[in-house]
Formats: C-alpha cells, structure tokens, sequence
C-alpha cells in the first residue's frame, strides 16, 4: 500500500473508532470510547464502552473489539488498532483535541493480540475532533511485557 493508500486507512480506522464511540454505554464514568481494528483483508472490526452498575464487570472498547475479532476466527489477522474517546457532554457527545491512551487491560491484552498475529501492531490514538493523532506501538505502550511468547507459546496460523 502506498503512502496515500496507507494515510486513507489510517483514516477510515480512526473515523470508525469515532463513530463506535457515539454507541458507547458510559452513564457511569461518562467518558466513552472507541476503538476499532483493522485486519489483514482490509475489513474494520469497532467496538466501545460497555459499562456496567458492578462496575468490574465494564469493558472498554479495545476488549470489545478484539474479543469480537476473536469470535470471528481472525485474532491472528490483526494488523492495526485505533482508540478514541473522551468525556461525555450532557448531551452524551464527546468534543475535543485530547488524546487518550488504552488502560493498562487494554495494553495487556494488545499484547497477547500482537504476539498471536506475529507481527508488530500499528496503534493509533486519536482526538475525537481534528486530526490529532499519536502512534504507538504495542512495546511503547506496555514494555517489560509477559505473554503468550513468555508461556512457550507461538502464533497460531489460520
């Protein structure tokens, strides 16, 4: 892919992070979030917040997503992540330039998604409004990391 190509990808994954975090189920944080990952084929996996009253049992929308990639048969077909969010207004929207970052879950379990696939993660971390943009990858985000590799275990190939 070239870098036009590659720039327009990196775009459409970012504008559907957005648009899966105005789904997000956050009444009790308030801040929601989105993400969505982008496979081998092209095709766009989202996920967002899914809170709940017993708060430990809340997903985040990096878990959602991947859990459904994962259901899909294609956890080993991930090649890029992009995380979105922010705090709710009173009206359930999201507005602004901050960028967030995944929690420590999220981290971990990007982790383990990356050392499945075997390669190295693209992890874009956006502004819900504008073009700011920070990527990362899975190693800045979470060194000193224990996975699959650490448990003798190696990628699975579809």
């Amino acid at each position: 892919m070239g870098c036009d190509g590659a720039v327009s990808a990196k775009r459409e994954l970012i504008e559907a992070a957005r648009a899966a975090m105005a789904n997000a189920h956050a009444p009790y944080s308030r801040f929601a979030v989105g993400a969505a990952v982008r496979l081998t084929d092209g095709a766009i996996v989202t996920g967002c917040t899914f809170e709940n009253a017993s708060y430990g049992l809340s997903l985040c929308a990096e878990t959602v997503a991947l859990a459904t990639v994962n259901a899909q048969g294609r956890f080993a077909d991930v090649e890029a992540i992009a995380v979105v969010g922010g705090a709710m207004g009173a009206d359930g929207s999201v507005a602004g330039d901050a960028i967030v970052t995944p929690c420590g879950r999220c981290r971990q379990i990007m982790n383990e998604t990356e050392q499945m696939a075997g390669r190295e993660l693209a992890i874009y971390c956006a502004a819900p409004e504008g073009d700011a943009v920070i990527e990362h990858c899975v190693a800045e985000l979470l060194p000193f990391s224990f996975g699959p590799a650490d448990l003798g275990i190696t990628p699975r190939k579809n």
